[in-house]
Protein backbone atom coordinates (compact mmCIF):
# COMPACT_ATOMS: atom_id res chain seq x y z
CA UNK A 1 0.00 0.00 0.00
CA UNK A 2 1.25 3.80 -0.49
CA UNK A 3 1.88 6.24 2.12
CA UNK A 4 1.76 9.65 1.14
CA UNK A 5 3.65 12.07 3.81
CA UNK A 6 3.40 15.95 4.14
CA UNK A 7 6.28 17.27 5.89
CA UNK A 8 7.50 20.27 7.13
CA UNK A 9 10.96 21.39 7.51
CA UNK A 10 13.00 23.11 10.14
CA UNK A 11 13.69 26.77 8.53
CA UNK A 12 17.30 26.12 9.27
CA UNK A 13 18.74 26.28 5.33
CA UNK A 14 21.96 25.39 6.06
CA UNK A 15 21.42 22.21 8.39
CA UNK A 16 18.94 21.11 5.27
CA UNK A 17 21.84 21.69 2.84
CA UNK A 18 25.05 20.03 5.37
CA UNK A 19 21.91 16.64 5.45
CA UNK A 20 20.56 16.64 1.96
CA UNK A 21 23.48 14.48 0.60
CA UNK A 22 22.77 11.84 2.97
CA UNK A 23 18.96 12.35 2.61
CA UNK A 24 19.27 11.91 -1.40
CA UNK A 25 21.51 8.65 -0.58
CA UNK A 26 18.95 6.97 1.60
CA UNK A 27 15.30 7.54 -0.87
CA UNK A 28 17.86 6.27 -3.90
CA UNK A 29 18.29 3.32 -1.58
CA UNK A 30 14.81 3.64 -1.15
CA UNK A 31 13.76 3.71 -4.89
CA UNK A 32 16.20 0.44 -5.30
CA UNK A 33 14.36 -1.62 -2.93
CA UNK A 34 11.11 -0.48 -4.66
CA UNK A 35 9.48 1.19 -1.34
CA UNK A 36 9.76 4.57 -2.88
CA UNK A 37 7.11 5.66 -4.93
CA UNK A 38 8.25 9.48 -5.62
CA UNK A 39 9.74 12.55 -3.78
CA UNK A 40 10.75 15.77 -3.59
CA UNK A 41 10.83 18.88 -1.61
CA UNK A 42 8.54 22.55 -2.18
CA UNK A 43 9.78 24.60 -4.27
CA UNK A 44 10.26 27.06 -1.35
CA UNK A 45 12.35 24.17 0.66
CA UNK A 46 9.63 24.45 3.56
CA UNK A 47 9.25 20.56 3.53
CA UNK A 48 8.75 18.30 0.82
CA UNK A 49 6.39 15.03 -0.21
CA UNK A 50 6.86 11.62 0.21
CA UNK A 51 5.13 8.74 -1.33
CA UNK A 52 5.78 5.62 0.01
CA UNK A 53 5.87 1.69 -0.65
CA UNK A 54 4.88 0.19 2.95
CA UNK A 55 3.21 -2.81 4.29
CA UNK A 56 1.26 -0.68 7.01
CA UNK A 57 1.46 2.71 8.46
CA UNK A 58 3.60 1.65 11.26
CA UNK A 59 5.92 0.36 8.68
CA UNK A 60 5.67 4.06 6.22
CA UNK A 61 6.61 6.01 9.78
CA UNK A 62 9.62 3.33 10.54
CA UNK A 63 10.81 4.16 6.53
CA UNK A 64 10.26 8.40 7.41
CA UNK A 65 12.08 8.13 10.93
CA UNK A 66 14.81 6.18 9.59
CA UNK A 67 15.49 8.93 6.79
CA UNK A 68 18.59 10.95 7.85
CA UNK A 69 16.31 13.74 7.56
CA UNK A 70 13.95 12.82 10.09
CA UNK A 71 16.93 11.75 12.68
CA UNK A 72 18.72 15.05 12.21
CA UNK A 73 15.84 17.23 12.89
CA UNK A 74 15.18 18.43 9.07
CA UNK A 75 11.44 16.89 9.40
CA UNK A 76 9.68 18.74 12.28
CA UNK A 77 6.30 17.74 11.62
CA UNK A 78 4.51 15.23 9.23
CA UNK A 79 1.38 13.82 8.34
CA UNK A 80 1.20 10.33 6.57
CA UNK A 81 -1.42 8.71 5.43
CA UNK A 82 -2.85 5.69 3.17
CA UNK A 83 -2.73 7.14 -0.77
CA UNK A 84 -4.07 5.84 -3.72
CA UNK A 85 -2.57 6.69 -7.56
CA UNK A 86 -5.52 7.15 -10.04
CA UNK A 87 -4.00 9.13 -12.48
CA UNK A 88 -0.47 9.52 -13.44
CA UNK A 89 1.03 11.63 -16.57
CA UNK A 90 4.42 10.16 -16.57
CA UNK A 91 5.50 12.71 -19.14
CA UNK A 92 5.32 15.46 -16.92
CA UNK A 93 7.47 13.58 -14.09
CA UNK A 94 11.53 14.12 -14.15
CA UNK A 95 13.66 10.86 -15.46
CA UNK A 96 15.27 9.43 -11.55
Amino acid sequence: MKYAAVIEYTSDKAKIAEVRPSHREYLTGLLKDNKLVTAGPFTDDSGAFIVYEAESSEQAESILKADPFCQRGIFVRWTLRPWKAVFVNGTLLPAT
